[in-house]
């Protein structure tokens, strides 16, 4: 019995890996290719110029930890200062409270639509209105509400006695950054909330019952019942959302002209690459942006033991 289940498993991964086949060879040439070329070019000088001609040369780690590399070992103690290390505080920050904001609104607007309630069909569809619009329209859009010259949103906040003056949220380094974070929140929430209704609604109703009998609190339900019947769920959602935000470029770009007070890492291999022309050195900070996500990742999958399979 126990060498037929052995060769029913083995037959089992052998058609699992066959049907998987097509699509892991589809994502090599989509995504592998791309990113070995990337690493490739991360040691050489090349340009944009000679990138076709293949008359770039061999520098080794000089785009990483030469003089003028992503990781200058003789400005150590100014790095954060560079532009790359300014990239990456910038990418964290966004990424760390845009990711918590849009999870702790989505909970909670999730819970109210999971409510029974009249009309609760069309503001579902409401709240995803947001989501819905394409990024550089919403974020083409937000940069017009806080324009400081003629903007509504400082029209309003004057208006009642907020401010005094206008303000230049996407321009001033001391807002611009939030005032991206906040354009964010307001476009992706709905997306956190969406997976998380989603969840709520596969939950059994079975233990609200025994709880609405018993007398106890919503709040305490909530965080002894609910959270930890949708943690694998939002978790899931979470990783997701943090891959966005790490890699994010389009919303900054339009709204703050990636000025080095907001630039993303994105945003600075972009400019490196295009604007600068140095497809090398920009390869370099894209596979070390690369690292770092991986890395974000597979940390946050080790401390959540979130499995993506389902299971916890």
């Amino acid at each position: 019995m126990a060498t037929k289940t052995s060769e029913l498993t083995r037959e089992r991964t052998r058609s699992a890996w066959i049907f998987l086949a097509p699509t892991l060879i589809v994502l090599l040439l989509v995504a592998g290719w791309p990113l070995g070329r990337t690493i490739w070019f991360s040691f050489t000088d090349a340009t944009l110029e000679n990138i076709g001609e293949s008359t770039y040369n061999m520098v080794g780690l000089q785009n990483y930890f030469g003089k003028y590399g992503v990781f200058n070992l003789d400005a150590v103690e100014g790095f954060w200062k560079t532009d790359w290390g300014m990239a990456i505080r910038n990418t964290f920050s966004f990424a760390i409270v845009s990711v918590v904001l849009e999870t702790v609104l989505g909970v909670i607007f999730a819970l109210v639509l999971n409510a029974n309630f009249k009309g609760r069909a069309f503001v579902r569809a409401a709240v995803l209105v947001p989501w819905a619009i394409p990024t550089i329209v919403s974020a083409k859009m937000w940069a017009w509400i806080m324009n400081d010259q003629f903007g509504v949103m400082n029209a309003l906040l004057r208006s009642a006695g907020i401010i005094d003056h206008n303000i230049a949220w996407t321009a001033d380094p001391a807002y611009a950054l939030w005032s991206v974070v906040l354009v964010d929140v307001w476009k992706t929430t709905p997306f956190m909330a969406l997976l998380t209704l989603a969840a709520l609604q596969m939950l059994p109703t079975d233990c609200y019952e025994a709880a609405h009998v018993d007398g106890i609190h919503p709040v305490r339900v909530f965080f002894k019942v609910t959270l930890p019947l949708i943690w694998p769920a939002l978790m899931v959602a979470v990783i997701f959302r943090l891959l966005d935000a790490l890699r994010v470029f389009d919303i900054i770009y339009v709204m703050t002209s990636n000025s080095v007070d907001t630039i993303s890492m994105s945003g600075f291999v972009r400019r490196e690459i295009v604007d600068n022309n140095y497809v090398g050195y920009g390869s370099a900070a894209s596979t070390v942006l690369f690292l770092i996500i991986a890395a974000c990742t597979l940390l946050y999958l080790k401390l959540s033991r979130v499995d993506l399979g389902g299971k916890k």
